[in-house]
């Protein structure tokens, strides 16, 4: 008798849906929310239902970067998951999310730049810098040239960004004096 019930709710599913339902377990879902917490759960659960597969649901979205919302059909037989919104994790003091660099993690300590922001004389007219760069002769020497092209970019935008921080104060110091 059980048999019949769950053959006949199947069947029901099936005619609502379009398509045979795969089982489909709530760990199934966890799993691959746990991986993708953007992409809403009744999405990862009608896909997990026309695949069966977390490994085909992953890479689909690996592929695409979303999946199909369901249907309305779909909420008549399974009533929409309500997940509150997770507080954002801030990372303890010192420690890094990976997301986002900290901010003593700036461009001139992940180049190793520091002695030359000392000794640079860059003006905003160089743009030697970002010409055509001539091609070498081994692959050596192409990552060589572009990692100083990277740095020379970097520190001539450290310029810019000075000049422009100190013009901003000589023209909001005139007018603010009293």
């Amino acid at each position: 008798m059980g048999n019949f019930i769950d053959s006949s709710s199947r069947r029901s599913t099936s005619s609502a849906l379009g398509f045979r339902p795969k089982n489909v377990t709530q760990e199934m879902v966890d799993q691959i929310y746990s991986m993708f917490p953007t992409i809403p759960q009744d999405n990862i659960r009608y896909d997990l239902l026309r695949t069966g597969s977390v490994e085909i649901t992953s890479n689909k979205i690996l592929e695409r970067g979303y999946l199909d919302a369901p249907p309305p059909a779909y909420f008549t037989v399974y009533p929409r998951t309500e997940v509150p919104p997770q507080p954002r994790q801030v990372a303890p003091q010192g420690q890094s999310t990976g997301l986002a660099p900290t901010p003593k993690d700036n461009l001139i300590s992940r180049y190793k730049l520091q002695d030359r922001v000392v000794s640079s004389t860059f003006s905003p007219g160089d743009d030697l810098a970002f010409g055509k760069a001539d091609w070498e002769d081994t692959s050596e020497k192409r990552e060589a040239s572009l990692q100083e092209r990277k740095a020379q970019m970097i520190l001539a935008a450290r310029q810019r960004l000075l000049a422009q921080q100190t013009q901003k104060e000589e023209t909001g110091a005139a007018p603010g004096s009293s």
